[in-house]
């Protein structure tokens, strides 16, 4: 771990990263500076960004991957091993102790002080001290009245771990809570009792609350409370508790699940419909438990001066509850920018001994301040201090102010290597999991600085007046992106091809045109001849970047133009969900793309995109689904293999196309080509077509190199089949990853690959411009009318500069396979292997990867090994995008690719799956 302690009040050029020594073409102007004139926006949107990179440093801040850029208040303390979730301060005032996730760090601890960090605890071999699990829970962790005890938050329990004078930690003691059938307790929020004697825990996976003996852990009290309980707050004898998922659900309810609770919720946009904050009387177990409804995902809590104010994190508000009447009093808009009303994620709140009460805007990179007096005196609006990435806490210890940003300054930690198997050599680079946290200490500035420091929040949000322009009826000749939301498009029919983890170096890095390293490029020409055929054809964008960290986040940024929280909060342990596809909590409440779509008038249709259920017949396999394909291309008959795709959410499932299947890398991309296109030529496309592509994920059956090009080979055909197909003239198609992290990247492990091909697309150029997953929806809506789902594509600028009035029928000719689609496997298909075009059957058997005999020494290993994987979910109707843990998933490559006869590098033996450095069983730090 590196820890630096920066003062960020200016951020210089290169503090936080490098030059990429290449220059950057951008079509069109270069970065615009930002410019303010009388606290307003000189300049539009995120077009403010220019041809900056992310990691780059101007006098705007440090540009992010998720159309920001950051130069926040106060003294930074960095963290460049993981994330920083919840957070807690000692009773003193002297430490801090920060949930920690995706480095195999769970636990951190600061020194305020000496503002340090003094410890580390997880299963990662830099880890100070050395813990069996790094699943941590949504609050916490709790320190007790004396500051003797520390209890974190894990799957089954808490781990209680002694502290000692110096803030440091011992070996912990496990409090275990037990499962209730297939629910695991899942805690998040505990409180002491005054007296340190009880622990009051928040078990979120049972919807429960227990009193426990602090001294043993045993629990002695239980309470039934709503769904999801999240935050608790101790006021005399009453324990408030927020549920996250609002009341249980009634008869007659409309219900959506989450972790096989049915939750009230929204048909369309299955999202919740209630939030609240149960009531217990401690001093009396047997009373009954109050409820107290409040807006939507109630999450922190915080009580003073009479009152408890409650985050509605996903209600964008905060409930003011007098704690005299038990009565929600009033309720505190966090919407500052006026074009939109959702979004901006209220995560934390503390009040100041002046009556400042500070909200954290966890979306916005801000702090909002208000003047508070009392519950029932309205509070007064001051203005926004800006923060690191993601602000997830916020309080006071004496004079200063502590904020706890969870993605501090983006993927910016140590670069790390990783191989991908035959014909791949191992490249090291940014990734995505090279996470970072931190945190902000500052005194509060005046009223009229704060004042001031709100038009810097908004020019590092984009936020402008009239980002989002509606049709005024007027009738306007059609343009392929219209200035305003529901004027005429030329382009009708809207292609979403969504891929799976890959960064731009590692398909692009080859093409000397653009920004890339081609020593990074281990899917390059030979094996996404197509993607490469395709930028030399409709152009090459090579500074565009996808936002999340992994497929839990980066479908949901594809989906939601947004993260919700609740994701971002779980990612320490993904027990609840990990893709939010059949999860109510995960959804907000403005509803989805395609619902937007649905609302605006326009026709949908799903070919596996954020699908959660699918039955495949029993025992197939890869190679009988690719001699399926084979056949049904040969042929033209339809396939003999049926699939079926299911969604939990009514408004998709109405629109998915039920015999596509959704992600599953026993089934290769081929097949899926085959059953859209017979669909097509059937019933045509609709206005808006998602496409769920995963082959590239790798992890199947056959090599790495052979399922990306698998893949590279689908998209070509797709875009082959609809640029040959009558609907050509009037179409558009949108070629992107979930995610880019199971590659790296010489400028940011989110620099990824996305391609815009249509007859209206800018052709044969190099498009340098600051691009991300968010202006790409946001083109989309634009193109349909869609109205912008949330703050983040409001503000979004639509990429109306790739396309151009003059279009080029010009259609797509899918270019062949250059490496065989059948490499790696350990069994021949029955159809026999693939030999790709000009490469003889026995130059392709010379090049075929086969398996090859495990040295005697080495065969317990590999069979442990073997054990481990076929524990993973990769494949078959459970399948779930990375559920493995990624520094295992990259041994076992590894192993298989030098025949289990050399170490991974930089060690000196070849570990079993329990002995890797950072791994663990089953592994919740899910790349």
């Amino acid at each position: 771990m590196h820890v630096t302690r920066q003062r960020v009040t200016k951020a210089p050029l290169g503090l936080f990263g490098r030059r990429t020594g290449r220059r950057l073409r951008v079509v069109a102007a270069g970065t615009a500076a930002l410019a303010f004139v009388g606290g307003s926006i000189a300049y539009a949107s995120t077009d403010i960004f220019g041809g900056n990179h992310v990691g780059s440093s101007t006098d705007a801040g440090l540009q992010l991957a998720s159309d920001q850029v950051l130069n926040p208040i106060g003294d930074r303390l960095l963290v460049d091993n993981g994330k920083l979730l919840a957070s807690s301060v000692s009773p003193d005032g002297r430490f801090l102790a920060a949930l920690t996730n995706d480095r195999s760090i769970a636990l951190t601890i600061v020194d305020l002080k000496n503002y340090k960090v003094l410890q580390q605890a997880g299963t990662a071999s830099t880890a100070g001290l050395r813990i069996s699990s790094n699943s941590v829970g949504q609050e916490g962790p709790a320190y007790s009245p004396d500051g003797t005890t520390l209890w974190l938050p894990q799957l089954d329990g808490f781990s209680r771990f002694p502290v000692n004078a110096d803030g440091t930690l011992a070996k912990p003691t496990t409090i275990k809570i037990a499962a209730q059938g297939s629910k695991h307790a899942i805690p998040a929020q505990a409180v002491f009792s005054a007296d340190g004697k009880t622990v009051y825990a928040a078990v979120n996976g049972q919807n429960r609350v227990v009193a426990m003996d602090a001294a043993t852990g045993t629990i002695q009290q239980n309470w039934n409370v709503g769904i999801a309980p999240r935050g608790l707050a101790l006021v005399g004898n009453k324990l408030y508790v927020s549920n996250e998922g609002g009341r249980q659900a009634k008869p007659g309810d409309t219900t959506i699940n989450s972790y096989g609770t049915d939750v009230p919720a929204d048909p369309k946009t299955a999202a919740t419909t209630t939030g609240t904050v149960s009531v217990i009387d401690v001093a009396d177990p047997a009373a009954s438990v109050a409820s107290i409804d409040v807006g939507l995902h109630p999450t922190a809590m915080h009580a003073a001066r009479g009152a408890l104010f409650v985050t509605d994190t996903f209600g964008d508000q905060v409930s003011v509850i007098d704690t005299a009447k038990d009565k929600v009093v009033q309720t505190i808009a966090t919407q500052p920018w006026p074009e939109a009303k959702v979004g901006y994620a209220p995560d934390g709140v503390t009040l100041t001994k002046d009556g400042h009460l500070l909200v954290t805007l966890g979306r916005a990179n801000a702090v909002a301040v208000y003047h508070y007096t009392s519950p029932q005196e309205p509070v007064s609006y001051v203005g926004l201090l800006p923060t690191d990435y993601y602000p997830e806490d916020v309080t006071t210890v004496g004079d200063d102010v502590i904020v706890t940003n969870t993605r501090g300054i983006g993927e910016r930690g140590p670069t790390r290597t990783i191989d991908k198997g035959p014909g791949t050599t191992p490249a090291t680079g940014h990734n995505t999991h090279d996470s970072t946290g931190s945190l902000l200490r500052f005194k509060l500035p005046a009223d009229r600085a704060i004042t001031k420091t709100t038009a810097t929040v908004f020019a590092q949000n984009g936020w402008t007046k009239h980002n989002v322009r509606e049709s005024q009826g007027k009738s306007r000749k059609a343009v392929p992106v219209p200035k305003r939301l529901g004027d005429p498009s030329t382009i009708k029919h809207v292609f979403l091809l969504v891929k799976e983890n890959r960064s731009y170096d590692q398909v692009f890095g080859d093409d000397s045109r653009g920004n890339g390293d081609p020593t990074l490029a281990q899917f390059g020409q030979k094996v996404t001849p197509n993607q490469h055929a395709l930028a030399r054809q409709f152009g090459l964008y090579d500074n565009t970047y996808d936002i999340g960290t992994n497929s839990a986040e980066g479908h949901n940024w594809l989906m939601q133009a947004d993260d919700p929280e609740y994701t971002e909060s779980t990612a320490g342990e993904y027990e609840r969900s990990y893709d939010t596809e059949d999860d109510a909590l995960g959804h907000q409440r403005s509803g989805f793309i395609w619902t937007g779509a649905q609302d605006a008038g326009k026709t949908v249709r799903n070919f596996g995109e954020f699908n959660q259920f699918e039955t495949v017949p029993a025992g197939a396999t890869w190679q009988s689904f690719y001699c399926d394909a084979r056949n049904m291309a040969a042929t033209g008959q339809d396939t003999t293999l049926k699939t079926d795709t299911e969604s939990p959410i009514p408004s998709l499932n109405a629109v998915t196309v039920h015999d596509y299947p959704k992600f599953d890398e026993n089934i290769p991309d081929l097949y899926r080509y085959e059953i859209w296109k017979r669909d097509f030529e059937k019933n045509g496309p609709a206005n808006l077509n998602m496409f769920w592509l995963s082959s590239d994920h790798t992890g199947g059956a056959p090599s790495p190199i052979s399922q990306v090009a698998d893949n590279d080979l689908a998209v070509g055909k797709i875009v082959d089949t609809i640029s040959h197909s009558k609907y050509w003239k009037d179409s558009a198609i949108f070629v992107i990853e979930d995610d880019t992290q199971n590659g790296v990247d010489h400028v940011d492990g989110a620099h990824g690959p996305v391609q815009i091909i249509s007859p209206w697309a800018q052709h044969g150029t190099v498009d340098s411009r600051y691009y991300t997953q968010i202006t790409v929806i946001r083109t989309i809506e634009q193109i349909l009318g869609i109205h912008p789902m949330n703050q983040k594509d409001s503000a979004a600028t639509p990429m109306d500069t790739a396309f151009t009035a003059k279009p080029d029928y010009e259609p797509f000719t899918a270019q062949p396979n250059q490496v065989s689609l059948t490499d790696g496997l350990a069994t021949p298909p029955t159809c026999g292997n693939d030999v790709p075009a000009g490469m003889s059957a026995a130059a392709a058997a010379r090049a075929r990867t086969v398996a090859s005999t495990v040295p005697a020494g080495m065969r317990h290993t590999a069979e442990l090994w073997t054990a481990w994987q076929q524990k993973q979910q990769l494949t078959g109707p459970h399948a779930i995008p990375d559920i493995a843990n990624p520094r295992l998933m990259s041994h076992l490559t590894w192993y298989k690719v030098h025949n289990w006869s050399t170490p991974y590098p930089g060690e000196d033996k070849i570990y079993t799956p329990d002995q890797v450095p950072g791994g663990y069983l089953p592994g919740p730090d899910s790349n």
